[in-house]
Parts: C-alpha cells; structure tokens; sequence
C-alpha cells in the first residue's frame, strides 16, 4: 500500500469493523503519523505501528511504534511475539521517520548529491559503502524500496520536519519516479534490472577504487548519518 494518510486511516477503520475486538492492528507505514491513522479507529489503544526493513525474510530489525493512545499491552505484546520470530525489535517514538527513515534519508540524499556534483559514479559509490560494512549500497536500496516509495517517505519526513534542508528531497530521484523508472520493480531505476543487463553486483565488481576517492565517499555520508 502507498504511504497516503487516507487510504491508510479508511482501510484501518474498515479491517477494525471486521476483526475480532481482541486483534491487534499494525500498520508498516515507513514515515507517516501513527497517531494520525488511528486517530480513524474506535479503539486506537490496540493500534501502533510495526516497521520492517527491507528484504524483510533477511533483516532482523523491527521498529515498534506505539503511538500516544496505544496500550502497554499492544507494545509488550508485539515486542514478544517478534522476538519469538526471530527479530530485533526496537521502540520507537512517533516521530517522522522514526528511527531508521530519520537516520536513513541523508544515506540518500547524499549519495545522490555525489553523483550529481560529478565526485563519483553510482557502481563507485555503492561499492565504497558496500565495502565498509553495509549491507547494501544507497542506490542499490533505492532501486530494490522503490522511487515511488522512498520518494514520498523522504517528501513525508521533509515536510513533517518543517522543511529542514538536511531532508530535502532530490529532483533526480523525482524525475525517476516521474519517468516510471522505479528500480527493481520497473526494471530500471538507477541501475538497469532487465535479464540481459549488468546488475549492482556486476558493475560493483567492476569498479577500480581509488583510496582517497572511497575516503571521501565515505565520510560525506557518514558525517551527514551522524549529523
């Protein structure tokens, strides 16, 4: 499902009317307002929000967002319960973003502003971080998210903030999801995902890394993380 507040809150008040009153609901909204979606439900106690990551079988976080009308018996429950599914459950506060989507949108941000400023090439980039310790490099997330997801998520977060540049969103990645050109999903975003062409592990592999180059990647993206 998109990330649009009223779809969200009418599918809610719908599913509420036809599940159990013991049920719980969840939503995996990646940015948006948790206590703005329950605020469509007559009982917003036994809602909050559940965000996984992407690939979701591969990564063991999950963010518990209880919003300011959830139960201690909603968070205590969904904290279990992913720890008994294996996971690494976190609480979050209701904040835009979260914890991941706050840290994660200058990840983006600045990776695409190395590109456009002529620093490094995407393959460059991603096999710096890559090669730091990341499971995935920025443009490679991208692609596999969606730019029509991790569009609007930045938009969401940007604007939720109250327009803080160090959100802003990116014309280049909006001309992406304007083109129809979503990543994985379309079969062309940043890079090229058609059968016969170089994937990100191809091109990664390919890539000659100048030291000096890989340092200055890294740390204008770390800077940005930790700032």
């Amino acid at each position: 499902m998109i990330e649009d507040l009223a779809i969200k809150k009418t599918l809610f008040a719908e599913v509420e009317g036809r599940v159990s009153e013991r049920a719980l609901l969840c939503t995996n909204t990646s940015s948006l307002s948790v206590a703005a979606i329950s605020s469509a439900l007559k009982h917003p106690e036994r809602f909050g929000g559940l965000h996984f990551f992407n690939p979701a079988p591969l990564m063991p976080l999950v963010e518990i967002i209880p919003s300011i009308q959830s139960s201690d018996d909603w968070s205590e429950t969904l904290e279990s319960m992913m720890s008994s599914w294996g996971k690494t459950p976190v609480i979050a506060k209701d904040t835009p973003g979260f914890i991941v989507n706050k840290v994660a949108r200058p990840y983006y941000s600045e990776a695409i502003k190395l590109v456009e400023e002529g620093v490094a090439s995407i393959a460059e980039i991603d096999a710096a971080l890559t090669g730091v310790g990341f499971k995935m490099g920025p443009f490679e997330l991208m692609d596999l998210i969606g730019h029509d997801v991790n569009f609007t998520v930045t938009e969401t977060v940007w604007s939720q903030f109250f327009y803080d540049p160090r959100f802003r969103p990116s014309i280049t990645q909006k001309r992406l999801k304007e083109a129809g050109m979503l990543g994985r999903k379309s079969g062309r975003g940043f890079y090229n995902h058609g059968v016969e062409a170089e994937g990100p592990a191809a091109l990664k592999a390919a890539v000659e890394l100048d030291e000096t180059l890989c340092d200055k990647i890294v740390e204008r993206i770390i800077c940005m993380l930790a700032n």
